[in-house]
């Protein structure tokens, strides 16, 4: 019997990768595009589950404009907050991502599943409000927050170094906000793992939980890092100047400490994930290809 995966936000960067997995026999994956499923309209939501069998539910639909999400609010609530309880209303396993920015970053250590929240502007806030919706829906639900996704696909931190160094030899970048920069891949996996779980098991673990890659670092370090295998590579390189986030004022507030312990999942899921510095080689691999070997050297 065939089981289906829906998929939402399908082009983003962790529907892309959830796309290129090779999940087991038995399982589809639905990628709808946004004409098939418009995850702002409550009636095209129930209307795709009229139309299509869904046995189980990965949300990586989000409004993601954290500045514009200041002057659109209410979409942002209604993308990032209304629309996950409408999904949740399917009664199936539910993986829903989430981020770190209901944290208001004012804590010194990691932050664990069950701390406070505090969100600093709208993206938080409307984020918070998906999460209280899909685990009121009930539905068994899992919430994965996750922080600083990277990838060889869309828009993001990583792309965006590489494209401004082509053309820009210096850099100012914020050092004082600290995160765990985390490919969109392993997020992926992670999330087929839960997800086959909750399938397969009525009393694997749901609520809310952390994925991010091993270790922290700053946006400058991570700048550093990216041009360092671009180097190797290369590619565009850029000289980088660590700056304080008043150097660098924006709409919304950003959390200072964005790093998430991802201990609960290692214990309720097996998952242990890799250092970051690992993952975005393979990014920075994918895009630029491997390392140029060093003239004069022997094959």
């Amino acid at each position: 019997m065939t089981r289906h995966i829906l998929v939402t936000g399908g082009q983003g960067q962790v529907g892309l990768e959830i796309a290129r997995l090779t999940w087991p026999d038995g399982i589809e994956v639905q990628l709808p595009t946004r004409a098939e499923l418009d995850i702002a309209s409550r009636h095209s939501v129930a209307g795709y589950f009229d139309r299509h069998p869904v046995d189980a539910i990965v949300n990586c639909a989000a409004y993601t404009a954290v500045d514009r999400a200041e002057e659109e609010s209410e979409l942002a609530f209604r993308v990032n907050g209304e629309a996950p309880g409408w999904l949740a209303e399917a009664g199936v396993p539910i993986v829903h991502l989430s981020t770190d920015y209901v944290f208001d970053g004012s804590k010194s250590d990691p932050y664990d599943i069950d701390d406070p929240v505090a969100p600093l502007g709208v993206y938080g806030a409307s984020k918070l409000a998906g999460e209280r919706a899909v685990l009121a829906g009930g539905a068994p639900a899992l919430v994965l927050r996750t922080a600083w996704v990277l990838s060889a696909h869309r828009n993001n931190f990583l792309k965006t170094m590489l494209r401004v160094a082509a053309n820009t030899p210096r850099l100012r970048v914020v050092d004082d906000q600290r995160g765990c920069p985390t490919a969109a891949a392993d997020i992926a996996e992670a999330v087929r793992t839960i997800l086959i779980r909750m399938m397969e098991d009525p009393q694997a673990p749901f609520g809310v939980q952390h994925f991010v890659n091993a270790g922290e670092a700053s946006w400058c370090e991570l700048a550093r890092e990216i041009f360092r295998l671009s180097a190797a590579r290369g590619g565009p390189v850029a000289e980088v100047e660590a700056i304080t986030t008043t150097d660098y004022p924006t709409p919304a507030r950003r959390p200072a400490n964005s790093r998430l312990s991802t201990a609960a999942l290692r214990n309720a899921y097996a998952i242990e994930p890799r250092r970051w510095q690992l993952a975005v080689n393979d990014i920075i691999e994918e895009l630029l290809g491997p390392p140029v070997r060093n003239q004069g050297t022997d094959a």
